[in-house]
């Protein structure tokens, strides 16, 4: 997996040159903070490894972001035959389609998938580092439900936030918010009841989620109090867990690993 992400990621290619220029790339692999970068890297390698299964197929990223995902994907012999990228903000989309330039692939807005045109056309959805923002997560999951084909797989990332990988990153964001690197500046904080329940936090919802732009048309959680324990029960309404994958060394396992993956199959109606 390594000599793969020194091709995808270091080659001297014209589609390195957009990836860098994407909005989240900027700040995640190629963040000055080597730490996060190596994290994010090995983050997206996973995500490559496990989407190599739709090679031939036609897949949907779920808030592709500035498309960065698609992008690694597609500089891969593994590609899938086509792809839409699905995102909220039309900036990142718009930038999307004006910077990247993959063949077989188009962004759409989110709000485009509950059309009857997407009504189980895809192979593969892909949603990484998504579900933890959301509120509404029950309704995005039967959404993604939905677009899926029968036989289809559906493969989610999301971040710990809990147990001791949330005492590092909030170390790590600390730090970087002290050398002025990314965006950590403005990042929660954590009362001391709040690091317990969330060191020690079982299946249940452990913390107060905080709610940004509560009267605005996209309200949304940041990190502070998701427990990927609390997704993946909701997960299971519907869908059945095939797989769990650590990130970003996944010998670590999800208790100890800081970000997570699942690999899930649609449920019947």
């Amino acid at each position: 997996m390594g000599s793969a992400r020194e091709k995808i990621l270091t080659a001297k290619a014209p589609i390195d040159a957009a990836i860098r220029e994407g909005h989240y790339a900027a700040k995640q692999i190629f963040c000055k903070d080597r730490l996060v970068a190596w994290s994010h890297r090995r983050r997206f390698d996973v995500g490559v490894q496990l989407a190599r299964r739709f090679r031939g197929q036609r897949i949907l990223d779920y808030g592709c972001g500035d498309g960065t995902f698609l992008a690694l994907l597609w500089a891969t012999v593994d590609r899938p035959a086509s792809a839409v990228g699905a995102e909220l903000d039309e900036f990142q989309m718009n930038d999307c389609r004006t910077r990247l330039h993959l063949p077989n692939v188009r962004f759409e807005p989110i709000a485009a998938l509950d059309g009857d045109e997407h009504r189980q056309q895809y192979d593969g959805v892909v949603c990484m580092e998504v579900l933890e923002h959301v509120v509404a997560v029950d309704r995005v999951i039967d959404r993604l439900w939905r677009v899926l084909r029968d036989d289809g797989t559906l493969i989610v990332s999301v971040p710990v936030e809990t147990g001791m990988p949330l005492l590092l990153k909030q170390l790590v964001r600390r730090a970087a918010a002290w050398r002025g690197v990314g965006d950590y500046r403005g990042a929660n904080p954590y009362t001391i009841g709040e690091y317990v329940a969330s060191v020690f936090a079982g299946s249940a919802p452990h913390i107060k989620r905080p709610i940004y732009n509560v009267h605005g048309d996209m309200p949304f959680h940041d990190h502070k109090g998701f427990n990927w324990r609390v997704l993946r029960d909701r997960l299971t309404r519907r869908f059945t867990i095939d797989e769990v994958v650590a990130s970003p060394l996944p010998w670590l396992g999800p208790r100890f690993a800081t970000q997570i993956w699942f690999v899930v199959r649609k449920k019947p109606v």
